[in-house]
C-alpha cells in the first residue's frame, strides 16, 4: 500500500480518537448575548412609546412582519455556538424585547422549541417599553433567585427622571455549579457620547455594586455580566468603573476579566455606524471562571457570531450587520447588532 495513504489513514484515526477523547473528557456550554433589535409585538401598549410598531403605525408592523422577525431571530440563536458544541446555546441573554409574550413566541419556534427554554423576564420602566431577559435550557440551568434592579438616573439638563432598562440578576445552578448572571442594556449614546456618558457611568456603578454584593457573600462566586453596554471595552464605564482586566495573568481574586477588549483592539465589533465599528455587546466574567483557578466550569474562548448572512451583501451598507428594519421598511434581516458568546468547559472526571 502507498505510504502516503497509510499515513493519511493513521492521521484520520488519530483525529477521530482525539475528538472522541475530548467529548468524553469535557462538556461544553454556550453562554450568549444578543441585542435582537426591537422585537415588538403588534399591540399598542398605552404606557409606552410603541405606537409605531403596530399595524396602523408608521412602521406598518403587521403580524406577518412580526412572525418573520421572530423566525429570523430564532434562526440566529439556534446557530450560536453550534459549530463548537453541536447543540443549542445553554443560556442566552437578550435585550430589546418588548415583553414576555414575544419571548414565549421566540422560544416556541421550530428552531428553538427542542431546547425547552425557560424564561426570566421583568417589565422595565424604559420609556420605549424594551426590556432585558434571559432564556435557559431547563434541563441544564436551574434559577434559584431572580431580581430586576432599578437604574436610578436623573437627567439634570432636562430636569427629569430618565427611565431606562433595569439590570436583571439571576442566581442559579448550571448543572451542579452555582453561577450568577447579570443582563444589561445600558443607556444609549443619544444626544452624543459625551453628554450621555454619565448615564452609562451610573449603570456601571450599579453593576459594580451588584458584583461587589455577590462577592461579599461568596468570595469565589462565578459571575457573568453580559449585555449591550453602549460603550466599548476601553471606555470609562467598563475599564475604570467596572474595573475590567484584559490580561489573565494579572487577575486578582475579585477582578472581572473582559476578553472582548483584545477583540476590540483587533478592530472587530458588533455594530457599525458611519463606517466605524463598535464592540458594545460584551460578556465579562469573574476571575473564578478562569481555568487556572480550577473551577468545575472554566472559560475556554470568546466569539462574535458573524456568519456571512448576518451582514448586508450589497448597497450602501454593504458589510454592516443586516438589520431587520430601516428607512420605514422591514428589510427581512436580523439585527443591527451581532451576537457574542463564550464557551464554558466542564471536565468530566
Amino acid at each position: 500500500m502507498n505510504i502516503k495513504i497509510i499515513l493519511l489513514f493513521i492521521s484520520f484515526l488519530l483525529i477521530i480518537h482525539f475528538n472522541l477523547f475530548s467529548q468524553e473528557k469535557n462538556k461544553i456550554h454556550t453562554i450568549a448575548f444578543y441585542n435582537v433589535e426591537n422585537l415588538f409585538d403588534t399591540l399598542d401598549n398605552p404606557s409606552t412609546y410603541d405606537d409605531s410598531r403596530t399595524p396602523y403605525g408608521k412602521d406598518n408592523w403587521t403580524s406577518k412582519i412580526y412572525w418573520k422577525k421572530v423566525e429570523n431571530i430564532s434562526k440566529v440563536i439556534s446557530e450560536i455556538g453550534y459549530d463548537e458544541t453541536n447543540a443549542l446555546p445553554t443560556i442566552v441573554g437578550l435585550c430589546e424585547v418588548e415583553n414576555k409574550d414575544v419571548i414565549v413566541d421566540l422560544v416556541n419556534t421550530e428552531k428553538l422549541k427542542k431546547g425547552n427554554y425557560g424564561i426570566v423576564h421583568y417589565d422595565s420602566p424604559d420609556e420605549r417599553g424594551i426590556d432585558v431577559a434571559l432564556i435557559y435550557k431547563k434541563n441544564l440551568f436551574k434559577p434559584l433567585n431572580t431580581n430586576s434592579t432599578f437604574l436610578d438616573i436623573y437627567d439634570e439638563e432636562r430636569n427629569r427622571q430618565d427611565y431606562t432598562r433595569d439590570q436583571l440578576v439571576v442566581e442559579g445552578y448550571l448543572e451542579n455549579e452555582k453561577i450568577y448572571l447579570i443582563v444589561n442594556h445600558w443607556p444609549s449614546r443619544s444626544g452624543g457620547e459625551l453628554r450621555s456618558r454619565p448615564f452609562r457611568n451610573k449603570a456601571a456603578e450599579l453593576n459594580r455594586r451588584i458584583i461587589d454584593s455577590i462577592q461579599s457573600i461568596n468570595k469565589k462566586a462565578k459571575i457573568i455580566t453580559m449585555g449591550d453596554f453602549n460603550d466599548d471595552p476601553i471606555n470609562e464605564s467598563i475599564k475604570k468603573i467596572l474595573n475590567t482586566k484584559s490580561d489573565k495573568a494579572n487577575l486578582g481574586k475579585f477582578d472581572m476579566y473582559n476578553p472582548m477588549e483584545k477583540i476590540h483592539r483587533e478592530g472587530k465589533g458588533t455594530l457599525a455606524y458611519r463606517d466605524n465599528w463598535n464592540l458594545f455587546d460584551q460578556i465579562i466574567f469573574s476571575s473564578s471562571l478562569i481555568s487556572e483557578n480550577k473551577s468545575n466550569f472554566s472559560y475556554y474562548k470568546t466569539y462574535i457570531y458573524s456568519k456571512k448572512y448576518l451582514y448586508n451583501q450589497s448597497g450602501r451598507y454593504k458589510g454592516y450587520p443586516f438589520r431587520s428594519f430601516a428607512g420605514g421598511s422591514f428589510l427581512d434581516g436580523y439585527s443591527d447588532h451581532l451576537p457574542v458568546y463564550i464557551l464554558l468547559i466542564k471536565e468530566i472526571k
